[in-house]
């Protein structure tokens, strides 16, 4: 009886459990190298390398050539030169295979080599900003009709200060913010940074 009542118990403490705590403000932002693609060219990203120059836009998204994705994609293209004249990197985590990105990174629908894509196939640099992971549906199709193999990360967008501390968090789950409101609110925020 005492067995049986501590195994529901343990059950049900699990269920309890809080959800990942993403990083908030103030936190120092995990350093991370990644294979990234950059109008379908290969290169190792480096956040200690782009924190150098400026503000740095990491954001989160769960998968190349999926509805949402692409519009924030295309969103980011259409306002980077507005994120350079604030000093700031943009890049785009996935855990999207290179190859995927290579073709993304170039779309001119949707990042139009305008801003690099990292590929996190092993979910680690979201895992290090304590991010959801889950994974995809058996069969599921991109917008292409291509089969999308891997997990999706949950749709975080991070600020990231010069001195490697995060400004701001943007979290569709937590925020409730479209796509393109995660593209919005980073513009503001470097843009508030360079005016300082």
């Amino acid at each position: 009886m005492m067995t049986k009542l501590l195994i529901r118990f343990a059950v049900l403490s699990l269920f309890s459990l809080p959800a990942y705590a993403v990083l908030k403000p103030g936190d120092v932002a995990p350093t991370f190298s990644a294979q990234a693609s950059l109008a379908g060219k290969e290169f190792t990203f480096s956040l200690d390398d782009a924190l150098q120059k400026g503000p740095v836009v990491v954001y989160f998204y769960p998968s190349a050539y999926t509805k949402g994705c692409d519009i924030e994609a295309h969103t980011f293209a259409q306002d980077k030169d507005e994120f350079t004249a604030a000093g700031a990197t943009v890049i785009g985590v996935s855990a999207d295979s290179i190859a995927r990105l290579d073709a993304f990174s170039s779309d001119p629908d949707y990042c139009a080599g305008k801003f690099p894509v990292a590929s996190d196939q092993d979910s680690k640099i979201a895992a290090s900003y304590q991010l959801a992971t889950s994974a995809g549906k058996p069969g599921m199709m991109d917008v292409r009709g291509n089969p999308i193999g891997h997990d999706f990360i949950e749709r975080v967008t991070f600020v990231i200060g010069k001195d490697h501390k995060i400004v701001a968090v943007f979290s569709s789950n937590a925020d409730h913010l479209s796509p393109d409101q995660h593209v919005t609110k980073s513009l503001e925020t470097v843009q508030q940074l360079s005016s300082k």
